[in-house]
């Protein structure tokens, strides 16, 4: 092998520097997936996703599955959420909810006969544990009616909780039901940004949750915080930060609170003057990456830190981290079967997304049909840019030989265009190229998705401000 094609060293640090991301920040999107959500079309529906899941027989496919599961029910509203959420406090919604769920959960399970092998669940919302210890129950056995799930010590079962609908014993019960993985929302811990968000949550509280999932035998724990939110400012961050290390968990997410009041109703009533100003939250987020890596979290991507122990770091040390609607994840090479309003699946080269009011979902399983209401089929092109987003975002770098044996191209030539708008990137330090490698230098990791998106090729027929901004 010639020198210049010797695999580079993957950069262990990532640098924070201010005055690149005040120049570079830019509204853009998240990457979960490629193409983004906001390109589905109608014009993909059920019977589509049914063609794809039938090229996995004809293939006689046997990749294990990635399952998700979307509670959307929640007890209170968060003013800065913008989940899809039915907020509620009428308890038999969510039994009638749940009865059509199954339904779905059936129908998608006869459609996977012979390629229902699951290694990966996610219950996401809304509020999962917004369902009594009864009916999670319920559906847990129903789901293992129909898949077949993977031991408990090889499978990756997770579950978003929110400390505050859950007690102790809750979160064993939770473990017992076969979750291995909880992820914890916390956002803030001080008084008044709880308050002017509308979650009060102490922290004795959630230290309990914590404590219990470590006593009940969780692999993970995984705890969420937003930066930018009203009343915040470093020193409460700095607070914040001091309890949440304490506390020890396996990831930290740290999220920018992206307001966009003209998308989502709760975040007007956040009043403007109480968020923070850009040089603010600027410096929340050099506080939070300093202190977290000198607290011996590893930076994964975006805004994700995990120990060096974890499986995210382990993943991204010998190249198999991966990116889907759940954020970051250690399962590659599976298909991807979500159930419930909103969910997105991702199958043989396909996305569908369920349709997104209840009335709209019941209505369309009380016909025997799969709930899609629009969807993709990704192409050529759209398959090689979304192996381009996942290497840089997972790996940031990019093998440029592994590329053009992957796909029958000249990648100089078929990417002619998006190399010269890498050249001010280049210039600004975010990466270095050379004729077999797209590095992210350590200064351009923070803004990965500044380079991600020059291979967007959907981004200039894109309109309205969708997407929150890079920083």
């Amino acid at each position: 092998m010639a020198p210049s094609q010797t695999l580079p060293e993957r950069p262990q640090e990532m640098v924070f520097d201010a005055a690149l991301i005040r120049k570079l920040t830019k509204a853009g999107p998240r990457y979960t997936s490629y193409p983004t959500a906001d390109r589905f079309s109608s014009e993909f529906g059920y019977r589509d996703y049914l063609q794809a899941v039938a090229s996995l027989v004809t293939r006689g496919s046997c990749k294990p599955l990635s399952l998700y599961v979307h509670i959307p029910f929640c007890d209170t509203v968060c003013y800065y959420c913008a989940c899809n959420k039915i907020v509620t406090k009428k308890r038999d919604k969510a039994a009638v909810y749940l009865s059509y769920l199954k339904r779905e959960i059936e129908m998608q399970g006869r459609l996977f006969s012979g390629m229902n092998h699951v290694e990966q669940l996610h219950f996401g919302g809304g509020t999962p544990t917004y369902l009594s210890d009864a009916q999670m129950g319920e559906l847990m056995a129903h789901l293992r009616r129909c898949f077949r799930f993977q031991p408990d010590e090889e499978g990756e079962y997770s579950i978003e909780v929110d400390p505050r609908t859950v007690s102790p014993e809750r979160v064993h019960s939770l473990r017992q039901q076969g979750f291995n993985r909880i992820s914890l929302g916390v956002q803030d811990y001080d008084p008044d940004v709880q308050a002017a968000v509308n979650r009060i949550q102490p922290e004795h509280e959630t230290q309990s949750i914590i404590d219990a999932a470590r006593a009940a035998g969780f692999r993970s724990v995984s705890i969420d915080l937003i930066y930018g939110l009203p009343k915040q400012n470093t020193t409460t961050m700095a607070s914040t930060l001091e309890k949440v290390i304490k506390a020890a968990p396996d990831r930290i997410a740290v999220y920018n609170y992206a307001h966009l009041p003209h998308l989502f109703k709760p975040q007007r009533r956040i009043l403007d003057a109480d968020l923070p100003d850009a040089e603010t939250r600027l410096a929340m987020l050099g506080m939070c990456i300093a202190t977290l890596r000198h607290a011996g979290y590893t930076y994964i991507g975006m805004d994700h830190f995990a120990r060096a122990d974890d499986d995210l770091a382990i993943a991204q040390a010998q190249g198999r981290l991966h990116r889907n609607f759940q954020g970051y994840s250690t399962h590659a090479d599976t298909d991807l079967v979500s159930c419930g309003v909103s969910a997105i699946s991702n199958v043989a080269g396909t996305y569908s997304q369920n349709v997104k009011t209840l009335d709209a979902y019941y209505d369309l399983i009380e016909r025997n049909e799969l709930p899609v209401e629009r969807g993709i089929r990704l192409n050529m092109d759209d398959a090689l840019r979304r192996a381009i987003i996942q290497m840089l975002m997972c790996q940031f770098e990019l093998s440029i030989p592994a590329i053009e044996q992957a796909y029958p191209i000249s990648f100089r030539e078929y990417f002619a265009s998006e190399i010269e708008r890498l050249a001010p990137l280049e210039r600004d330090g975010l990466i270095s190229m050379d004729a077999y490698w797209i590095n992210v230098t350590p200064m351009g990791r923070l803004l990965i998705r500044n380079v991600c998106m020059v291979f967007d090729r959907y981004l200039a027929t894109a309109s309205g401000p969708h997407h929150s901004r890079t920083i």
